[in-house]
């Protein structure tokens, strides 16, 4: 797949997620076969006033390239600014959040709230278009309370938007109730760029269906991947019409162990600690026991102590990992 000049290993993506797809969650994915990974929101007024917690959001390897960085703000020439930035430090492709629902995000006009001004939306789209070398990519929700996805997706493809990612909720829906993929493909057929579904894809067939179903060109992964690198996989042994491949509990300790080792590596333990938290509970999630280890967890102090609850529990419910 192409989305502007840059060809991609495959259609199967890892959504940008805040707090989440850091560099070292991304690598996870990355490993599992993920066409295109992006990190978390980046403020382009934070890039503008210098923000040193935001450019560390901007690290990147060889490894997860080609990495695509989500920008988001509302004023045109701020988010223009940034894009010079961002490409400097390794982003083969910016995308324009105006989806996120977040209220700190949204009630300062960013985010979901651009879909409340379609002429806005092409506004920026522009203003970034103009500085970047590097394909752009708008993020959009169904709307922020009124759907109108398709009137948003037209400005931005007029703007000159290289592809657009669809995640079918209001704003009003935040990440409730059940995603409605005919917005999807109400929004493939209104343009020509490439679309991405995006919204309730948790495993192969999932994958398989919204394909079907709306007749985008790919999908992104967000809350399906939380835990579960491995759905990347998945995806690409379903759609190739191959044997799925089992997670078995040693490559799940493995690879979540990896993980957690990037995490520390990356940010150091004390940050590090408090970080791998979250996503040890999503490795665990469904497995026995998983919520007393987890309570346990989320109290540890240092990498030592949480490796050793995590040891003596996979030992518990295996045998030994």
């Amino acid at each position: 797949m192409k989305i502007g000049n840059l060809k991609l290993k495959n259609n199967i993506f890892l959504a940008p997620m805040a707090g989440i797809t850091d560099l070292s969650f991304r690598i996870m994915c990355k490993r599992y076969g993920a066409g295109l990974v992006y990190s978390e929101m980046v403020s382009a007024k934070a890039i503008h006033y210098k923000d040193k917690k935001t450019f560390s959001l901007l690290k990147t390897t060889d490894e997860e390239s080609p990495l695509a960085v989500q920008i988001f703000g509302n004023d045109p020439e701020i988010m223009a600014e940034s894009v010079e930035v961002v490409q400097s430090l390794g982003a083969k492709l910016i995308d324009i959040n105006m989806g996120c629902p977040a209220p700190k995000v949204a009630n300062n006009g960013d985010g979901s709230a651009i879909m409340k001004d379609p002429a806005l939306a092409e506004r920026i789209v522009q203003a970034v278009k103009r500085e970047a070398t590097v394909p752009v990519t708008c993020k959009i929700r169904s709307g922020f309370s009124d759907i109108n996805a398709v009137e948003v997706a037209k400005r931005v493809e007029a703007g000159g938007a290289d592809a657009i990612a669809v995640h079918p909720r209001t704003r009003e829906m935040y990440y409730s109730g059940k995603a409605d993929w005919s917005i999807i493909k109400d929004v493939k057929d209104a343009v020509t760029i490439p679309v991405i579904g995006n919204g309730d894809v948790l495993s192969g067939s999932d994958a398989k269906r919204m394909m079907d179903e709306t007749h985008c060109d790919a999908v992104m992964i967000g809350r399906g991947a939380q835990g579960n690198p491995f759905i990347f996989r998945e995806i690409i042994e379903y759609l190739s019409g191959e044997n799925i491949t089992e997670v078995t509990l040693s490559e799940r300790y493995d690879v979540m162990l990896k993980h957690l080792d990037m995490i520390m590596e990356n940010k150091g333990e004390y940050v590090g600690v408090r970080e791998a938290r979250k996503h040890i509970a999503w490795y665990i999630k469904g497995l026995k026991d998983s919520a007393f280890v987890r309570n346990e967890i989320n109290t540890t102090e240092t990498y030592e102590e949480m490796l050793q609850k995590i040891h003596q529990y996979f030992t518990k419910i295996d045998g030994g990992c």
